[in-house]
């Protein structure tokens, strides 16, 4: 099998792609080694809700919340079901809008012991970020990734180098940073994200309070 590189994930840029919403509007997908879906969300201090069938009504799902309320948002919806993996099974995460993946609380607790590692849009701007926990420790995390940080913002430079993203200047104008941090996730997850995994996955699912200003 050859080593996963952005080109592999092409498909996110199609107009027909599920990722497009998640572009669009925002999204957060996390993946942890050998923790359950379950454990997971609770973890993050979800209130647990339903399982949905295919990201579909997953996402009608999401909407309903949003749309529940007045003014902003209290809350996000969060699903997760299991994958297999490098070392494993790992549970990957996805939520529209929301942050669970980006808080360094959750993500800490969520890695102890083990890998967690997340990406991130906000949307239309947009703001991009990664990051790579291990044993409860931010290890690297970027937006660009020339400009990184973490206990250990060097550690994943050969692998950056590998799927196009450079760790010390100008990228090739022509790469798709996106696509090539899904690569970059893939290497140090083994876990291969496809439109047909997130269309058709049974997302447990819950809902997660916005964190108080």
């Amino acid at each position: 099998m050859t080593s996963p590189s952005a080109a592999d994930y092409g498909w996110i840029r199609s107009a027909s792609s599920v990722f497009n919403y998640a572009l669009e509007i925002g999204y957060t997908m996390t993946l942890v080694r050998g923790v359950s879906p379950a454990e997971l969300l609770r973890t993050a201090g979800a209130d647990p809700r339903d399982t949905c069938v295919g990201i579909d009504e997953f996402i009608r799902e999401h909407g309903e919340i949003m749309f529940g309320y007045a003014s902003w948002p209290e809350s996000f919806l969060a699903g997760a079901f299991e994958v297999p993996g490098e070392g494993g099974r790992w549970a990957l995460a996805l939520e529209f809008g929301g942050d669970l993946g980006t808080r360094s609380s959750i993500m800490e607790a969520l890695s102890a012991g083990t890998r967690a590692v997340s990406h991130s849009s906000n949307g239309g701007k947009p703001m991009d970020f990664f990051h790579s926990y291990q044993d409860g420790e931010l290890r690297v995390t970027f937006e660009w990734p020339a400009d990184r940080t973490g206990s250990a913002p060097d550690e994943l430079n050969a692998l950056m180098r590998e799927v196009g993203l450079n760790p010390t200047g100008d990228e090739d104008p022509g790469l798709d940073r996106k696509a090539a941090v899904l690569a970059l996730t893939e290497r140090l997850t083994g876990v291969r994200v496809t439109e047909h995994l997130l269309k058709d996955a049974e997302y447990l699912t819950g809902e997660v309070p916005e964190e108080p200003y």
